[in-house]
């Protein structure tokens, strides 16, 4: 019989976690070059940044069911945040627009703010797609199923 190694996607799930690190740096090299820091609201991706690279420190190097499940929440702290930069980025941009132009209909504006490039309305959702890919690496985790083994005694529905 061959011998199935205990997690066959754990390939996946360091390529995953090396592709999700490299765009977190990439972002803050990014953000850090773009001068992202005009005010304290502008820090808060690069706060939930360093705690999602600290949450793939831990998964790479300790992975335990604690550490997965505090990842997966890391995960959703830097999905709002991308959210909320892609409101704030909106709002910023809306503003701005109706002061350019206070006759422009609704349509109109919608799609100037879109298409503005300082700042981009939707590049704060990089976070959420890099949030969503972390999750993807905590699915079926090995470390989950051994958390959730039964007490002897204990039936299962």
């Amino acid at each position: 019989m061959p011998n199935i190694p205990a997690d066959p996607y754990a390939a996946v799930r360091r390529l995953l976690l090396a592709l999700l690190a490299f765009g977190l740096v990439g972002t803050v090299v990014e953000l850090v070059l773009l001068d992202h820091d005009e005010d304290l609201r502008q820090f808060v991706p690069f706060a939930a940044m360093a705690l999602a690279l600290a949450g793939v420190v831990a998964m790479t190097w300790i992975g335990n069911a604690r550490v997965v499940r505090t990842f997966r929440v890391l995960m959703v702290l830097l999905m709002a945040a991308g959210a909320a930069g892609v409101v704030l980025h909106y709002l910023g941009n809306r503003d701005f627009q109706r002061d350019m132009d206070p006759a422009a209909s609704e349509w109109q504006l919608f799609t100037k703010i879109i298409r503005a490039k300082a700042p981009p309305a939707l590049a704060p959702g990089v976070l959420v797609q890099f949030g969503l890919l972390g999750l993807i690496t905590t699915f079926q985790h090995p470390a989950l199923s051994r958390s959730r083994t039964p007490t002897k005694g204990a039936t299962s529905l």
